[in-house]
């Protein structure tokens, strides 16, 4: 039995699982948290991964191994291979303004044109402006840019400056998904725009080698918690590694709830919209991957819960028994800002309170409803470029929740489907590490849970539009 791992490095922790490279079966996992914020210091994603790595009974029987990584993060490196400064992740929202005076100086359209997509607070261009404009001495010393999963992988092939192989940044590799996160890359043309990167830092730097979807990046030297010659695979950004893992092809819409929501589909034509409501990534299989993201996801649902003092089941119970609609009630779930829609500096509400409308039944709803609507608002926007969908695939934690699934068929009016839980980030980079190693992308089953029956209440989202103009 030939073993590969796949590595989800998350937000919130690393996971590491194991497969059989045939039949996709998961031999053994392992876990670590990763520190909280909106920056953080890389290094505290290597020891996660070494402990990860030791929890899941280490690789000494792997015979490949590819990183799955949030997107986006700004990992800035110097000259000797140093990080210059805690990494900025996805979601940090300083670089707001940034965005807004990339997109001034070269216009919406041009950008959607040359990378497709138009900066947000979220993109890695935009946290180089930021950089630039607030901490122009750290900025003069990047040398090299990097994204999560390409640092990683990096230190895996046994670089930087304290390993054994030294900092060389010149092997520093990505894959197309994560590349096209960073507003300076073009599914389209799939080259580097030099350009949109000095306008962006101030100056040129070493960027990461684009490697093909199957590619291979090389093999890990000898380290502590690594054995040597463990072939590693190019890695992907995290929601594209899930689409791998999930074996998303045209036709399928996936809508993840995790720490954001995302909405994102595989499709053969680039998508180009000067909006930028859609992002037009590309996919980790060699298609393109139009993408919707949100905040606010499944803590949502956290800050309902804790408000009525109940866990996740009761939760889903109190929202079942509500009404749909919630008799009026709505809550436009901006707790953190928003990226889709834009709107950095927002707030969540609850509108709608009246004697009869506010009771504890009504506020669950109103959070699962929330949280959905913005996601259904998601699937339109793909729609408008061009995705034509015959399934969602709900994904998450929190789609295993009962209500969850149940009002989803509710807001959502397409055919709604509930993988088994899994980790499908982690199972992606293990697709993809299998797939470097026989050159045939596997065909790993997907186990269905529920599907829901359509039971579409289009007054659930044209309350919750009003609500959200308002």
């Amino acid at each position: 039995m030939t073993l590969v791992a796949g590595v989800d490095s998350s937000t919130q922790s690393c996971k590491v699982v194991i497969r059989d490279a045939d039949t996709g079966a998961v031999v053994r996992t392992g876990r670590a948290s990763h520190p909280e914020g909106t920056a953080v210091p890389p290094a505290a994603w290597w020891d996660a991964l070494l402990t990860a790595i030791a929890d899941a009974g280490g690789l000494e029987d792997v015979a490949a191994i590819s990183v799955g990584g949030q997107q986006h993060g700004m990992v800035a490196l110097d000259a000797d291979g140093r990080v210059v400064r805690d990494a900025l992740l996805w979601n940090d929202t300083r670089s707001a303004g940034a965005a807004r005076d990339l997109i001034a100086e070269v216009g919406a359209e041009e950008f959607a044109r040359r990378t497709g997509t138009v900066p947000v607070a979220s993109f890695t261009a935009t946290k180089l402006r930021w950089l630039r404009d607030a901490e122009p001495e750290n900025a003069a010393r990047v040398a090299a840019v990097a994204l999560p999963h390409d640092w990683l992988t990096w230190r895996l092939l046994g670089y930087g400056p304290d390993s054994p192989l030294g900092p060389d940044l010149t092997a520093l590799v990505t894959d197309r998904s994560d590349a096209s996160g960073t507003s300076y890359w073009s599914p389209t043309t799939g080259d580097y725009d030099r350009e949109l990167l000095q306008l962006a830092l101030g100056h040129d730097a070493v960027l990461p080698r684009v490697l093909a979807p199957s590619g291979r990046a090389g093999v890990t030297v000898a380290q502590t918690g690594i054995p040597a010659g463990i072939a590693v695979g190019a890695g992907a950004g995290d929601n594209a590694a899930a689409g791998l893992g999930l074996g998303a092809a045209a036709g399928d819409a996936v809508v993840s709830i995790g720490t954001s929501g995302t909405v994102f589909a595989v499709s053969d034509v680039p998508a180009l919209d000067p909006t930028g409501t859609v992002a037009g990534f590309a996919s980790a299989s060699g298609e393109f991957l139009p993408l919707i993201a949100t905040l606010n996801a499944a803590r949502v649902l956290d800050a309902t819960a804790r408000l009525l003092g109940v866990d996740h089941g009761e939760l889903g119970r109190l929202a079942l028994a509500a009404e749909p609609g919630s008799s009026g009630l709505v809550l436009v779930p901006y707790f953190e800002g928003e990226r889709t829609p834009n709107l950095p500096d927002a707030t969540a509400s609850l509108r709608g309170m009246t004697l009869r409308s506010t009771t504890r039944e009504n506020l669950a709803r109103a959070a699962v409803e929330g949280l959905l609507c913005g996601l259904a608002d998601g699937l339109d926007a793909l729609r408008a470029v061009g995705v034509r969908e015959r399934r969602v695939l709900l994904i998450g934690g929190a789609a295993q929740n009962p209500a969850v699934s149940a009002v989803a068929a509710q807001v959502f009016d397409a055919p709604v489907e509930v993988p088994e839980p899994g980790e499908y980030v982690a199972a992606g980079a293990a697709v993809q590490a299998a797939w470097m190693l026989t050159g045939t992308r596997p065909q790993w089953p997907l186990t269905v849970t529920a599907r829901p029956e359509p039971d579409t209440r289009p007054e659930i989202r044209r309350q919750y539009t009003a609500a959200a103009t308002a």
